[in-house]
């Protein structure tokens, strides 16, 4: 049975596997940018989870299922993720940095069949090796190694993953200071960054130290405006859910036990989704 998000944030292996699956991300991040910054808010996540799911059930033999403009601003709508505008934008912006690319030279418009490039979905699946390995370290399961056995899971694996992504109110409707955070650009690597320096020793704190010092340093690699990140420090300092054990900027910054709190729920109902889509797909493929 795959593990709920409740079973996932009460396990006691589950805070430093997040935080190894974290410097996962921060290496893939760091690795391929460009592609990163497609999740670089929620709302772009779950914009790239939708594309990927309409590339991954594209039939080759039935035009009506390519992914087109107009099919993937449809689901995006239907959603609620984001606007017209908003979400024809994103598209030209994944085929400008060849993240997504025609499938043949000429189309018409919002018609024109389009694929997520070799590329992309390389790294993607570095993505899901990520999350299958932290839920096998939280119950010592199996899943990251019948994956690599069966790679052409995928197709059915990552659609599965969005459908549930879009529909969880845990992942769609954190606390307020996750919610401030996943407003910014690379604010998903933000708080990884954050919370990958936690010491699990003190996550009883209600002032939990994290490993950060430098705003500056901090923005500078994570390509951000330095004015930017301080402004939505400053907001997150507000809520109480941030600030520095000493003086500003010579002292590490703390993460708010009701902030570690609101992180660690959203992780742990994504890894939920992640596991049921998991053993649907290992289900469909042993059948």
């Amino acid at each position: 049975m795959p593990l709920s998000a409740a079973e996932i944030v009460r396990h006691p292996a589950t805070l430093r596997s997040v935080q190894e699956q974290a410097k996962a991300l921060i290496h893939i991040y760091e690795t391929s940018p460009r592609l990163a910054a497609v999740f670089a808010t929620q709302q772009r996540w779950l914009l790239g989870h939708v594309g990927l799911a309409l590339h991954f059930r594209r039939d080759p033999n039935d035009r009506r299922t390519e992914m087109t403009m107009a099919r993937f601003i449809d689901v995006v709508r239907r959603n609620s993720v984001a606007s017209r505008n908003t979400a024809e934008a994103f598209v030209k912006e994944m085929l400008h940095y060849n993240i997504a690319e025609y499938i043949s030279a000429s189309g018409d418009g919002r018609a024109h069949p389009m694929r997520a490039t070799a590329g992309t979905i390389e790294t993607f699946t570095g993505w899901i090796y990520a999350h299958l390995s932290t839920l096998d370290h939280i119950d010592g399961g199996t899943r990251l190694a019948a994956f690599l056995d069966r790679p052409e899971m995928l197709p059915t694996l990552q659609p599965l993953i969005a459908d549930g992504l879009l529909t969880s109110d845990g992942v769609r409707e954190p606390g307020p200071t996750f919610s401030l955070f996943i407003w910014l650009n690379n604010g998903g690597i933000v708080m990884d960054w954050l919370m990958s320096g936690v010491d699990p020793e003190d996550v009883h704190l209600d002032r939990i130290p994290t490993s950060v010092i430098s705003v500056s340093e901090f923005a500078h690699w994570l390509k951000l405006s330095r004015t930017h990140l301080a402004r939505k420090l400053h907001d997150a300092e507000a809520l109480g859910s941030i600030g520095w054990v000493g003086q500003r900027g010579h002292s590490v910054m703390w993460v708010s036990r009701q902030f570690f709190d609101e992180y660690m729920a959203v992780q742990a109902s994504k890894l939920a989704v992640v596991d049921a889509a998991f053993a649907t797909t290992a289900k469909q493929a042993t059948d």
